[in-house]
């Protein structure tokens, strides 16, 4: 090999050659120095190198070092290299390091403020034509870091060739790689300031992924176009406070499945869970995690991408297809989304620049020792804009209609599931997490802002006050909780035999004591049909037709009582297995006319709330709701009132397998009401015990009211009246 030159290599050479310096482009590509122009070039397993007019760069003597010296006008901006490899092919490129910076000061500024909604706009990898040559900006955020370069399959995974460029003291890392394209594989090494180790990591802001095993981040970059704008008009102009909102909540994965095991890619879903939805006549549907994870049996919930959906199913755009489709069948789209905790895998966030960056140095802060995560630390200017940015990426990207966010009470208190000593208090002493409470009022404000119509539910299991009111009367400003009271208590007394319920009714009626302090969501999810807990049909006692009466009254219940509703898939039709997500639903059930009956019934039900204003309208609001008799409990039977100012509905249940002849039931008023829903019908594989279809009022008091009817009420069964006249 000929020596071109003796001088010895200067300290910042040996660390591009090494890998280790901070700023490469202080060294690499086109300087002037003392009027002349120097282009140095580092290019790893190249024979020659030279400029587009075919002048050569010079190997510094025994590196990977190549230098061009000349004038300055002879360089075109940008410029090309004709690279020649060992193995005698050649290869045209254009040169990384003759660009200049891409992100603007004002970005950097916004994002270092934890004010950048668009973050995934700046940071991850853009596929962009810059001064008329195409190729991929990667820009990563690691304060810690003493050097990060973008790896790939383009450059064999070798750090030495890509390093980055460091935008000040911001922490921001930019390279643009000509030629690159969408589909190209890729992640970020990242060389610790303070002690040297190398780190190989997944994009945190990357907007696609590699099928698992593979963890690599995917360039991607999206042109679908929607057909979604009935839809996104009508969303921005809706009244959900006051419109029916009944949820299906689906785990993709195990929804259904082909012969031989396999996923039902986003496509397939669209031609087949969005029908089936509608037929359901729910008006959302709630995916469980369909952010990027390295496990299945994690359901989701250890996220990997906060930006990519997972590959398992398809490209993101064909996620896009699965979300348009639901829209333009007039159904809306929820998305479970994990702002409070992340996986220590070690191609994710996890000391993601060889610091604890992303969760806190102290476990009694930054671990959940029930899960074996790590707890984001959310008093990071740019780790609140991180996920505050992953928000607004799915509303806005995939037109997802609102959020789901997981385990909101682990992320409120700092002894969460935590012995003395294992935890630190606030700074006034207290156990709650100021900073979590901050972002949480910062993201629902400006997500319920920027996107009118929008919902943002949490799914927090404790009393904490005002956890779904307007952050400006004090508030955390979520559109709506889960009841998580309600469901236990209900459930508790479901399982109970008929004969013992008596004892129990104030499961019944305890829950309109906070009904409507908060915005609630009924659920009956996922996480009750796990673990030991058994499916909803086996929860319930008796024989199988008991069983089904069971459930059929208790989804009655649930419509009629105040609060949206949610429902588990499977148990539309009374699935007999726990949930398994290796598995799909058991579907051959729907053989047998039982689970016939029940689905037909949830379908029934859902048409009923939809279609009659007193069973929605005031679900949060003491006014749509009355009870008539809740005092009857010898006999387990309740009755009560939903209504608007111009609608009433009654609803009667009677929660033992006894048939009540001749039992009366107090009327808001004097007339003929009708029966327009029986849960006892044989169109639902009741026992179609004989009920009057419409009954007619008398004079007689009953239950503090003027008049009165009497019905004969089946067993283990709900019904609705309206008034006709």
């Amino acid at each position: 090999m000929p020596n071109f030159f003796e001088n010895k290599l200067t300290a910042d050479q040996e660390k591009i050659i090494e890998a280790r310096h901070h700023d490469p482009f202080s060294i690499l590509g086109l300087h002037e120095r003392n009027g002349e122009a120097i282009i140095t070039a580092f290019l790893p397993d190249c024979e020659s190198v030279t400029l587009e007019n075919g002048e050569p760069l010079k190997r510094l003597a025994g590196t990977d070092l190549f230098e061009w010296r000349g004038s300055i006008g002879e360089v075109q901006w940008p410029y090309a290299l004709n690279k020649q490899f060992k193995n005698q092919t050649t290869f045209k490129q254009f040169d990384a390091y003759s660009f200049g910076p891409q992100i603007s000061e004002y970005d950097l500024h916004l994002f270092a403020e934890g004010r950048h909604w668009h973050a995934y706009r700046m940071l991850g990898a853009h596929a962009k034509t810059i001064d008329g040559v195409e190729g991929v900006l990667f820009a990563t955020w690691a304060p810690n870091a003493q050097r990060v370069s973008v790896v790939g399959n383009f450059n064999q995974w070798d750090g030495r060739r890509h390093p980055m460029r460091v935008r000040g003291n911001s922490g921001v890392w930019e390279l643009f790689i000509p030629d690159l394209k969408p589909g190209d594989l890729y992640k970020f090494e990242l060389r610790n300031h303070h002690d040297g180790s190398l780190h190989l990591k997944q994009d945190p802001y990357g907007q696609g992924s590699e099928l698992r095993p593979g963890t690599a981040s995917k360039v991607f970059s999206s042109h679908y176009k929607w057909q979604d704008q009935n839809w996104m008009d009508k969303r921005e102009r809706s009244d959900w406070l006051h419109s029916p909102h009944s949820v299906y909540e689906v785990h993709l994965g195990s929804w259904r499945r082909h012969a031989d095991g396999s996923f039902y890619s986003y496509r397939e879903l669209a031609d087949t869970l969005v029908p089936y939805v509608k037929q359901l006549g729910f008006t959302h549907i709630e995916l469980l995690p369909i952010t990027e994870h390295p496990l299945d049996m994690s359901w989701g919930y250890q996220t990997t991408g906060y930006y990519a959906a997972t590959s398992r199913f398809g490209t993101p755009d064909e996620f896009r297809y699965l979300v348009d489709k639901c829209h333009q069948n007039d159904i809306g789209v929820l998305l479970d989304w994990v702002p409070g905790h992340f996986p220590k895998d070690a191609h994710g966030l996890a000391r993601f620049d060889g610091s604890a960056l992303y969760e806190h140095e102290d476990p009694r802060l930054g671990e959940h020792q029930d899960w074996g995560t790590l707890i984001f630390n959310y008093g990071r200017n740019e780790v609140r804009n991180f996920l505050l940015s992953s928000a607004f990426f799915w509303l806005e990207e995939f037109h997802i209609d609102g959020l789901r966010v997981d385990a909101v009470a682990s992320m409120l208190y700092l002894d969460y599931s935590r012995k003395e000593g294992e935890w630190l208090p606030n700074r006034y002493g207290g156990r709650e997490n100021l900073e979590v409470i901050e972002f949480l009022k910062q993201v629902n404000t400006v997500l319920h802002q920027a996107h009118p119509g929008c919902i943002v539910a949490a799914e927090e299991s404790t009393s904490y006050p005002m956890v779904s009111r307007p952050t400006d009367i004090g508030g955390l400003g979520f559109s709506m909780k889960w009841n998580m009271g309600w469901m236990h208590d209900i459930l508790e007394y479901m399982k109970q035999d008929p004969i013992h319920r008596r004892y129990h009714h104030n499961q019944l009626t305890f829950g309109l004591l906070y009904a409507f302090t908060e915005n609630f969501v009924l659920p009956f999810s996922h996480d009750e049909v796990v673990h030991g807990k058994r499916s909803m049909r086996y929860k319930m006692p008796g024989d199988e037709w008991q069983q089904f009466a069971n459930l059929r009254l208790l989804y009655t219940f649930m419509y009629c009582y105040p609060g949206k509703k949610l429902l588990f898939m499977g148990s539309e039709f009374g699935q007999g297995s726990e949930w398994n997500s290796d598995n799909q639903l058991e579907w051959y059930v729907l053989d047998y006319p039982p689970h016939q009956g029940l689905q037909q019934l949830v379908t029934d039900l859902n048409q009923l709330y939809k279609e009659l204003p007193a069973l929605h309208t005031f679900d949060f609001e003491s006014r749509g709701f009355e009870w008539l008799d809740c005092h009857d409990h010898e006999q387990s039977v309740l009755s009560l009132i939903r209504k608007t100012e111009q609608d009433c509905i009654l609803a009667v249940f009677n929660f033992t397998p006894v048939t009540r002849g001749s039992y009366r039931v107090a009327v808001p008023e004097a007339g003929a009401y009708r029966v327009i829903f029986n849960s006892d019908s044989e169109f639902y594989w009741g026992s179609n015990f004989e009920t009057a279809i419409e009954v007619h009022s008398d004079p007689q008091p009953w239950a503090e009211r003027a008049h009165s009817v009497t019905l004969n009420l089946p067993p283990l069964a709900g019904l609705m009246l309206q008034k006709i006249r």
